[in-house]
């Protein structure tokens, strides 16, 4: 797939996934379209080798795989691994807030962000809603939609200089809990705009049976949200909704070399592996020889540690694991075999040479914009990389003469990590842990070279192609 094709299908990436719910329906749909079949935790599953399969989870992390025509249980795994989260505001559980002749909407922090960049910036809401829907003869049921408002509707103005006089040469340190509060409307303008059936108390029966969320969430919001999903404001039972900047992502700068747009970490590594693995199974020869699995994990939850039900701290990569393996045999031992087997890419940005801060990186490891995927090591296990992942992650980089590049963070500075040291601890599976260069970490406007999506989609492509001829030249344990 030539640069330009790629980086264009990218943004049609980024732009259709505010929200990690959105980037697991994207990617839902790219899979279906590629002949994925949806498979459900919750059912028996019956799968055959040559075939391709996925699953969801809370609808936020997504699981796909492609089985080898030659697989027998037993054989590894070829795993990629991402996270479909980003830092951000969430809106509170009880978002209503009126002070000051104004309307707000309250919200709390997700993850490490910078929060300073979400000043002055034109938000909308994004997420996921849960619908009481009534059925024929009275009957009801719930669902869950997703939502997105397209315009924007939502801004946390600074504060002017002229009230705050020192703040170029003291700093800009907002308070997360007073300061960081959209505006949504003067509450002047929103009684004059209020519907008539918000003086109601009469919903003939339709009114989700949940404490109502007008008490809970500014009835101008309930009816923007409705709209938008063609229902009524008291059929919204509930919802996890978050803020989202509603500039699109871009190609820019002035060589065009640039892709400037939110969630690049972790979206583009979500995409970069995704893409690998339809484009690396889309004909019934890229499976004719393989006697693996090649598989893709994006997960929920990583900015703030992967400790939940659907994060990568989850039963969720063995739980995989042991549903594939025993669709096959029903010997439990096959699976210690199959994880001894397999390798796993810890896919997650890597931070960029910063031309004005050169001082925060090692002076032997500058990852360059241009420069390829990055390998990451860490001494103390806050990445997962050693000698003989790194080695094999390196070799099909010469093969396919793909660059690479090597990270370490400086001593006297704190070490970030990934979902890499999770899986590889929980698991026991051997991970190599690399990114993307890119600047802006966690801003809410970051920044990437288009050259290194190219790069990092080719190696994750030849990676699921060469694994399994390499992995067998590999002696290690015996």
């Amino acid at each position: 797939m030539d640069k330009s094709s790629l980086v264009s299908d990218f943004l049609s990436f980024l732009n259709a996934s505010p929200t990690a719910f959105h980037a697991v329906d994207e990617s839902k749909k790219r899979l279906v379209k590629a002949g994925y079949e949806q498979v459900s935790e919750r059912d028996d599953w019956k799968l055959e080798a040559g075939k391709k399969y996925f699953f969801t989870r809370n609808y936020s992390t997504i699981v796909a795989f492609a089985i080898g025509h030659k697989y027998v249980a037993g054989n590894g795994f070829h795993i990629i691994g991402a996270h479909t989260d980003s830092p951000c505001l969430k809106l509170k559980p009880v978002s209503k807030i009126t002070k000051g002749g104004f309307l707000e909407v309250g919200v709390q922090t997700y993850g490490g962000g910078l929060w300073y960049t979400w000043f002055d910036r034109d938000l909308t809401v994004a997420g996921r809603v849960v619908l009481k829907e009534e059925k024929a003869a009275g009957s009801v049921s719930y669902s869950h939609r997703l939502v997105r408002i397209e315009d924007p509707i939502m801004r946390i103005p600074t504060l002017a200089i002229h009230l705050d006089r020192n703040v170029n040469s003291e700093g800009f340190k907002p308070n997360t809990q007073t300061h960081l509060v959209p505006l949504i409307a003067t509450a002047i303008k929103a009684e004059l705009n209020r519907m008539p059936a918000e003086d109601s108390e009469l919903d003939g029966g339709k009114k989700c049976t949940q404490t109502s969320s007008k008490s809970k969430h500014h009835p101008l919001l309930m009816e923007i949200i409705a709209n938008a999903l063609g229902c009524k404001p008291e059929e919204i039972c509930d919802f996890e909704l978050q803020a989202c900047d509603t500039q699109p992502s871009i190609l820019a700068g002035a060589a065009k070399e640039f892709i400037f747009s939110g969630r690049l970490d972790n979206l583009c590594m979500s995409y970069c592996s995704l893409k690998a693995l339809i484009d690396a199974t889309s004909s019934e020869s890229d499976l004719k020889e393989e006697s693996g699995i090649r598989m893709v994990a994006l997960f929920d939850h990583e900015e703030v540690g992967s400790n939940s039900a659907q994060g990568a701290g989850s039963p969720v990569m063995i739980d995989a694991m042991s549903h594939i393996t025993s669709c096959f045999s029903s010997d439990t031992k096959v699976l210690k075999k199959a994880i001894q087997k397999s390798l796993l890419v810890s896919a997650d940005m890597a931070h960029a040479l910063h031309p004005n801060f050169m001082d925060k990186h090692d002076e032997n490891h500058q990852p360059k914009m241009h420069g390829g995927l990055v390998i990451k090591h860490n001494a103390n296990q806050r990445y997962a990389t050693n000698a003989l992942t790194s080695f094999v992650f390196r070799e099909i980089a010469e093969k396919h003469n793909l660059p690479v590049q090597d990270f370490v963070v400086r001593n006297d500075m704190a070490c970030g990590s990934t979902i890499g040291p999770i899986l590889a601890s929980s698991v026991g599976i051997r991970t190599v842990d690399v990114g993307a260069p890119q600047l802006s970490m966690h801003s809410i406007r970051e920044m990437c070279a288009a050259d290194d999506v190219k790069h990092s989609y080719d190696h994750f492509k030849a990676f699921f192609q060469e694994f399994t001829h390499l992995d067998a030249k590999l002696t290690v344990d015996v």
